[in-house]
């Protein structure tokens, strides 16, 4: 029994998150949309075509959380119509904007005139919302202008922003910021995440793992991550993106050879032994898969294929029963182990 007197087998309530994807027609909404919860590759975006009005689509995010997306066309009709005669419908009880903004447009002060509208509705409607803004295309900038281009976009959308504290990104479709760019944002969305990391750390600990990354199982953006004071030292600061694309990239692939569909869950694990270090990435939950980071050494490589597994009751209560903290993590072997459920690779000489 919890301490308000709800079971404690008992269902959570689905906890619905509404999220508006706005910005102008041809900012490249709808693509990234796509690429993250459509499983599409950059290449195939082309075929899309202009969102009309409002297209909506639930994806439910870890267990019990759902998103509520709005991806919200952008032609100057649809936009007038959000903010007059459909106002309240669309700018309340939002949790999340997610405004878009084409780095080459050609008419930046009329995208600005834009965005202090809808900011004006929001404030109205759902002072509370976050708001995030994607500065989108970056691709198309010569590398040497990026930062300065960028910087100054962010000022003028920050001195139109209100009373909004505005989270900004660099994104593009033919690179991992995208996907940095919504785990953050989904990130602020999981309400029990403290719990999942207070957990991870503990698990961490019990197979001197230098780095764990939990992953989403559908999306493969990142939900969380622990790193102990080896793993900071990695060089490579975007790692959890950059393996956000490669495995999702893997998974398309296996998707062109199996027939099954690139939402499906077409491998179950793999095992990659090292030098330097072993690499262990799993079907974990029923919604995440993990990758765990551990030295080199056969029995720390069982040990964390079977403390991972002796974890996942305890992470499976909160994936799907979404309290904020739950019993402390089973007690944990040192002992190792060996799976035949899993496909060992090992570096070549």
């Amino acid at each position: 029994m919890e301490p308000n007197g709800v079971p404690s087998n008992a269902p959570a309530k689905t906890k619905k998150k509404k999220v508006l994807l706005m910005g102008k027609s041809g900012s490249g909404k709808s693509s990234m949309r796509s690429i993250v919860f459509s499983n599409y590759v950059a290449r195939d975006t082309g075929r899309l075509v202009a969102t009309i009005d409002v297209e909506h689509s639930h994806v439910r995010f870890l267990g019990n959380l759902t998103l509520n997306l709005w991806d919200c066309g952008g032609q100057d009709a649809f936009v007038e119509n959000y903010l007059n005669t459909q106002r309240h419908h669309v700018f309340s009880n939002v949790g999340v904007l997610i405004y878009v903004f084409d780095i080459e447009s050609r008419e930046f002060d009329r995208d600005l005139i834009t965005f202090s509208a809808i900011i004006r509705a929001l404030s109205e409607n759902s002072p509370s919302a976050s708001v995030f803004c994607l500065i989108h295309k970056m691709d198309l900038v010569q590398s040497n202008y990026r930062a300065r281009l960028y910087a100054d976009r962010l000022a003028h959308i920050e001195d139109r922003s209100e009373n909004f504290q505005i989270t900004a990104f660099a994104t593009s479709i033919w690179d991992q910021s995208l996907y940095r760019a919504w785990a953050r944002i989904i990130y602020t969305l999981i309400p029990n995440v403290q719990a999942i990391e207070d957990h991870l750390k503990r698990l961490a600990q019990s197979i001197q793992a230098e780095e764990i990354i939990l992953f989403e199982r559908t999306t493969f953006l990142v939900v969380t991550h622990v790193t102990n004071e080896y793993g900071t030292e990695n060089p490579c600061e975007d790692r959890h993106e950059r393996l956000s694309n490669v495995v999702k990239t893997f998974k398309q692939t296996l998707s062109r050879f199996s027939g099954l569909s690139a939402s499906a869950p077409q491998f179950k694990g793999q095992v990659m032994k090292l030098p330097k270090f072993t690499l262990l990435i799993d079907r974990f939950t029923t919604n995440t898969y993990i990758l765990v980071i551990v030295p080199p050494g056969e029995s720390l490589a069982n040990g964390a294929i079977l403390n991972t597994k002796t974890a996942v009751k305890d992470f499976e209560k909160m994936d799907e029963l979404g309290r904020p903290g739950g019993a402390a993590p089973p007690a944990l072997s040192n002992q190792g182990g060996s799976s035949s459920e899993h496909t060992e690779g090992r570096e070549r000489s």
